[in-house]
């Protein structure tokens, strides 16, 4: 579907679903209403890459250049940051990281900063397959060492992810298990395998943009009024495209000023247009 709306070639695509993988597994778990944005900012052609995806397993994301050629991913994305924001409607601040891009690759990237920025020890792997204009499989697994974690379980589990990587049997871990049927229970019972693993929650990750007319005009009503008068002049109307889901929104002047005549609120605040 992201590739379809974005009209994405391979690489941006190969990499946005990464991003949007790796946003997923970490917000697993997380309250419904709390969020993961993972924002790669780099010099490569893509231009940065951003994903972002809540507890209820709802995610969305964007590169800067969804259509260049082909190339290595880690030419694609460049050298940068990879930045990480969390946040809940009732925290007052949201939680910032931060650490330099160092494979490119995004996921062993997202790892180093697992590592670096939280001191979590993680085994993370994200890969997607391409067919022309379809992602064929995407998938990912996250498995983190907690404290008090015995050295018979680590080394069992060390094991259980070489299995793993033999049964998947390609260079993008692990969507030659996808492609041949597996499931993620499927991922987890290997690396699990021998430690009695139980499932507590299945989640279906779903593809959704909060974009509006309503969230457009608050982004106009930032916009000094002497730039919008000259958009208006020049254009004859006000159009914005969706970053995440590539919808297209169109103003015309009188539609423009009257909202403008008839806005309540501060267009900076969210608290001004919940409920």
């Amino acid at each position: 579907d992201v590739m379809m709306k974005h009209a994405m070639t391979a690489v941006p695509a190969d990499a946005l679903a990464r991003a949007m993988t790796c946003t997923l597994l970490l917000s697993n778990g997380m309250q419904d209403e709390q969020t993961f944005q993972l924002t790669l900012q780099s010099d490569g052609p893509l231009r940065g890459i951003v994903a972002i995806s809540n507890g209820k397993g709802e995610v969305k994301g964007y590169v800067g250049n969804p259509s260049i050629g082909n190339m290595p991913l880690t030419e694609g994305v460049g050298k940068g940051t990879v930045q990480v924001v969390k946040n809940h409607p009732e925290w007052s601040n949201p939680y910032n990281g931060i650490t330099a891009i160092s494979y490119g690759d995004i996921d062993r990237d997202v790892g180093i900063y697992l590592a670096e920025s939280e001191q979590r020890s993680c085994a993370l792997a994200a890969a997607t397959s391409i067919n022309g204009i379809l992602c064929t499989s995407s998938g990912g697994y996250v498995v983190e060492q907690l404290p008090g974690c015995s050295s018979e379980t680590i080394s069992k589990v060390e094991t259980n992810l070489a299995k793993l990587i033999q049964k998947d049997g390609t260079q993008k871990l692990p969507t030659g298990i996808l492609l041949e049927g597996g499931t993620p229970l499927d991922i987890c019972s290997t690396v699990l395998e021998g430690l009695d693993p139980q499932p507590l929650q299945q989640i279906e990750p779903k593809l959704v943009c909060e974009c509006t007319e309503e969230r457009l005009f608050r982004a106009v009503r930032l916009l000094p009024k002497e730039d919008v008068d000259d958009i208006l002049e020049k254009q004859e109307k006000l159009e914005a495209r969706c970053h995440f889901c590539g919808k297209v929104y169109t103003m015309e002047p009188d539609e423009v000023l009257e909202r403008f005549k008839t806005a309540k609120g501060d267009p900076s605040l969210d608290s001004d247009f919940q409920g």
